[in-house]
């Protein structure tokens, strides 16, 4: 038998870049999922409990940007979108199965959350591609303009704009006609409020801890 060839410095390397895949994918799912359930404040309904994770996402894009380039961190949205298209489509058809009458009450509960999650990832998948890309396009010009300083600057600059496009495809696409018009408008702002707060307090100082993470795993 053959004697396979390790490279102890591209395993490393590989194996970075396999566990940001895993959690861009998976906090991305995640957040749709947590998306089906509305938080209201005072009546009004403010956003889905999926913004509380998905700039995480956000932040991962910028550090694949910041790491391997827009090209690389392209593939990794569009696989993200695969793997959000493959979710989808299995879920809906675990609401199409027959299920024992002893579990009536578990498969409703069920239906009525992934019923609705098709909408919720139909509406996700059109603003994640815009708004992702959007993201780490933005990323890599804020870079190449500041010559690769002030990675601060690009990551909360770069959220911005995917933001803004994000938020308005997906509340337009998801919660039209299911909550009130006048709540839309109140949805994105906040929306987007809250996930430029996330982004700032929270996603930008993990953005430079797993940089200088990952940066130091590789030259190891």
């Amino acid at each position: 038998m053959d004697k396979v060839t390790e490279n102890p410095l591209k395993n490393r390397q590989l194996a970075a870049f396999v566990v940001m895949t895993v959690l861009m994918v998976t906090f991305y799912l995640t957040a749709n999922v947590m998306a089906v359930k509305l938080i209201s404040v005072c009546g009004v309904t403010i956003f889905d409990a999926g913004t509380i994770v998905f700039p995480i996402t956000y932040m991962l894009g910028d550090v694949f940007t910041e790491m391997w380039g827009f090209k690389t961190t392209r593939k990794v949205v569009f696989l993200t979108f695969l793997c959000q298209v493959l979710f989808t489509l299995f879920v809906w058809v675990g609401t199409l199965l027959p299920y024992p009458e002893a579990t009536e009450a578990a498969a409703q509960a069920y239906g009525q959350v992934f019923t609705f999650v098709p909408r919720i990832m139909g509406a996700s998948l059109a603003a994640f591609l815009v708004g992702e890309l959007m993201n780490a396009w933005s990323f890599d010009k804020i870079k190449r303009r500041t010559q690769g300083r002030h990675l601060w600057l690009r990551t909360i600059g770069s959220s911005l704009f995917g933001f803004v496009l994000d938020t308005t495809i997906f509340v337009l696409i998801a919660f039209w006609g299911v909550v009130p018009a006048h709540d839309l408008l109140t949805m994105v702002l906040i929306q987007i409020g809250a996930k430029m707060a996330i982004e700032a307090c929270a996603s930008t100082p993990l953005a430079y801890l797993l940089v200088a993470r990952l940066r130091q795993r590789m030259e190891l």
